[in-house]
This record gives C-alpha cells, structure tokens and sequence, in this order.
C-alpha cells in the first residue's frame, strides 16, 4: 500500500459542502476527491510525473 502523510487543510465551509456533494456524487470519501482533484489539477499544469498521469481514478 502506498505510504499517505497527513496534513490540516482549512476551508471555507460553503468549498467543502460543494467538494461532499461531488464526492457522495462520484461515491468517493471527501478525503479521495480532493486528492483526485488536486491529481488532475497537477497534471493539467504538468506539475506530476509520467507514473502519476495516469492515476486520475
């Protein structure tokens, strides 16, 4: 299993409302759509190596 690091993200309230909705949407935890957001956010701006393009599940 791939190792995680944790960290404290603040948000405004009425972002993470929007970010539950899409994840309960796309059935994923919060937790997993915000890293698939921020997935195809980086490799939209060419900021993630070849290996990580192609995780965008």
């Amino acid at each position: 299993m791939t190792k995680r690091d944790t960290f404290l993200l603040r948000v405004d309230p009425e972002v993470l409302d929007a970010v539950r909705r899409w994840a309960r949407d796309d059935l994923r935890s919060v937790n997993a759509q915000i890293e698939v957001i921020l997935r195809r956010a980086l490799a939209r701006e060419g900021r993630l190596g070849k290996r990580d393009r192609s995780r965008d599940a």
